[in-house]
């Protein structure tokens, strides 16, 4: 009998390191506890998130979601990327555009990036992480101040948003 429940434990608790919580990531402590960067720091600034396609870091709110905003310099494209809280994941949303506003000398000063379809992902117009819009201003300026009109990600609306590029906002 005594071998029946060392069993049972031995057998429990290998189960529960298997297919237990591998995520123990407590976002607003910062504690990450299983063993690999996220791609993001902690550091003077405090919390920050690595871009994936090292692009400009937006974030949305309390860190619900954030934007990365990449230049394509040949294309004159700017390209807007929906990520989560920490721009691990890609989110897609039912927007088909939205606008920033631009500061400065630039024609087009207001932008509307528009949702980008892309067959390989399954990804549609109202379903879509990809967002973005062509100016041949975006070709040869590198910094630039901008926000957000409005954006609406799963129910919550984000307005007037101020970032710079190629900084950010965080």
């Amino acid at each position: 009998m005594k071998l029946h429940r060392l069993l049972l434990v031995f057998a429990a608790s290998v189960s529960l390191s298997l297919f237990g919580c591998k995520d123990n990531h407590d976002h607003h402590g910062h504690s990450h506890g299983h063993g690999h960067d996220h791609g993001h720091s902690h550091g003077e600034d405090g919390h920050h998130h690595e871009p994936p396609h090292g692009g400009a870091p937006v974030v949305l709110g309390d860190e619900a979601f954030h934007l990365e905003f990449v230049r394509d310099e040949e294309a004159g494209k700017l390209q807007a990327y929906v990520m989560d809280g920490h721009m691990e994941e890609f989110v897609r949303i039912k927007a088909a555009s939205f606008k920033i506003t631009v500061d400065g000398e630039v024609d087009p000063a207001e932008l509307e990036l528009k949702a980008v379809a892309n067959e390989a992902t399954g990804e549609v117009v109202g379903d879509t992480a990809l967002f973005e819009v062509q100016a041949d201003w975006i070709k040869t300026t590198t910094n630039f101040s901008a926000t957000i009109a409005v954006l609406e990600l799963r129910g919550k609306k984000y307005e007037n948003v101020k970032f710079k590029f190629p900084e950010g906002n965080e």
